[in-house]
């Protein structure tokens, strides 16, 4: 069964009409494979222990399973989320939110420690649906009785190895044996641990196991950097790092339809010639911005990981992951799409601080070295454009044939002017040009 469903859409899920309008909006095209064999599981009320990595598009699948499980009409709490982290607690509160932005009446807290732990009372007091917290925090508000655990029916462990390794064993079994039996209990881990067998064991009923095996991957002879940027800053980023490298062909990926509109007309603003490539379009659309590719109409195309399967791109100069993938396998099938017929390539990921982690992941992953690189400054840019067009004029001197040029010359040194004053206003000019 679980084989058949590999390859299936979200609409095969049966999800409600509000989750595909969100999923639509936050842009997803089809689900990760642990997604499309944790769900169907997860929605009929199933345990399942899922043996998968951040990067695999977890949070979405437990997400969205126990988004569409909730019950609006009861404002009780119904599920807990358990993360090693505050971060992780962060992220997984922020994703979501955005899974839910149709389900008006779910209410969903997130609870760590740092924050006044007053503003978490007087919000779990109002009624919230959803909490997902670290498990220190979870105990705190479980002795000042501010949590009611008898309505829960779903407990998600979330990266369960680090949580044990951070020792939360007894916190985590202090928490489950609060939630009445009659409840799903769904486990996500990157490692099956004894630990974890052991845990599955005492608190899961014929769990389904779903395990994301990675396959070795060979990642291809290419110079790879990581950029540290803010979100708004990436797109000048982008393009000082384009104009940098004096790059002709660049293939840029973001991870939504609507990040790649986006950015296309961000690029377009800046006059640079690209065009987005996505699931939206139709083959024929997707065709013609290839052609304009391969024959060097356009300089840049925006992708998706869905809408760049099967294309050939030829040998790009460059690949810029302008949103990290969502998936390890993902990054090496990207930045494949370079370097190809004995060309260098480059290949520049761009991070966001809470991000970095994932840099480390995919390094491990890829058994590869990603070195940190810094956005070129505007007089960095500007250096090399001019040493790029001195390199020019060598070039044109070396070829001769500046007869008529030579005079035209003469004729201003001959008005008192030097030589080199007039190359110099001549240079002056064409930088002026180039750089409007």
């Amino acid at each position: 069964m679980e084989n058949n469903m590999e390859n299936s859409g979200f609409e095969d899920l049966h999800l409600s009409k509000e989750m595909h309008q969100a999923i639509a909006d936050m842009g997803f095209e089809e689900p990760t494979t642990i997604q499309n064999r944790s769900i169907p599981y997860m929605l009929d009320g199933k345990d399942v222990i899922g043996q998968a990595q951040t990067g695999t598009g977890k949070t979405a699948a437990f997400g969205i399973a126990t988004l569409e499980r909730i019950d609006p009409k009861n404002k009780g709490l119904q599920a807990v989320i358990l993360c090693p982290t505050r971060e992780l607690a962060i992220q997984v509160s922020e994703e979501l939110k955005n899974l839910s932005k149709y389900k008006k009446r779910i209410r969903i807290l997130p609870v760590y420690g740092g924050q006044p732990i007053g503003r978490q009372i007087k919000a779990l007091r109002e009624g919230v649906q959803i909490v997902i917290g670290t498990p220190g925090r979870v105990m705190d508000h479980l002795n000042r009785r501010t949590l009611k655990m008898d309505g829960v029916k779903i407990i998600i462990l979330d990266e369960a190895d680090e949580m044990l390794d951070m020792g939360f064993r007894d916190d985590i079994e202090t928490v489950v044996k609060k939630i009445p039996e009659k409840r799903q209990t769904i486990l996500f881990s990157a490692t099956m641990s004894k630990a974890i067998l052991k845990l599955t064991k005492r608190y899961q009923k014929d769990p389904q196991l779903i395990k994301l095996v990675h396959r070795e991957m060979t990642v291809p002879d290419v110079e790879q950097f990581f950029v540290e940027v803010k979100q708004q800053a990436k797109t000048e980023a982008l393009s000082r790092l384009i104009d940098l490298y004096n790059l002709k062909l660049s293939l840029v990926f973001c991870n939504t339809k609507r990040r790649v509109d986006e950015l296309v007309e961000s690029l377009k603003a800046r006059g640079y010639l690209a065009e987005g490539l996505h699931g939206g379009l139709q083959q024929n659309q997707r065709d013609s911005v290839m052609s304009k590719f391969r024959r060097g109409e356009i300089d840049i195309v925006v992708a998706t990981d869905v809408a760049a399967r099967g294309i050939d791109v030829g040998a790009t100069d460059a690949v810029f992951n302008y949103d990290i993938p969502t998936d390890d396998e993902y990054y090496v099938h990207r930045i494949g799409r370079t370097a190809r017929a004995g060309k260098a390539g480059y290949a520049f990921t761009f991070v966001i601080g809470k991000e970095a982690y994932r840099i480390r992941q995919i390094q491990r992953f890829t058994k590869t070295k990603i070195i940190a690189q810094k956005v070129p400054s505007v007089s960095d840019v500007e250096e090399i454009r001019t040493n790029l067009l001195l390199e020019k004029v060598k070039g044109i001197i070396d070829a001769g044939h500046l007869g008529k040029c030579n005079n035209l010359v003469e004729k201003l040194v001959q008005e008192d002017y030097t030589s080199s004053e007039v190359a110099a206003a001549l240079l002056k000019m064409v930088v002026a040009e180039g750089s409007k």
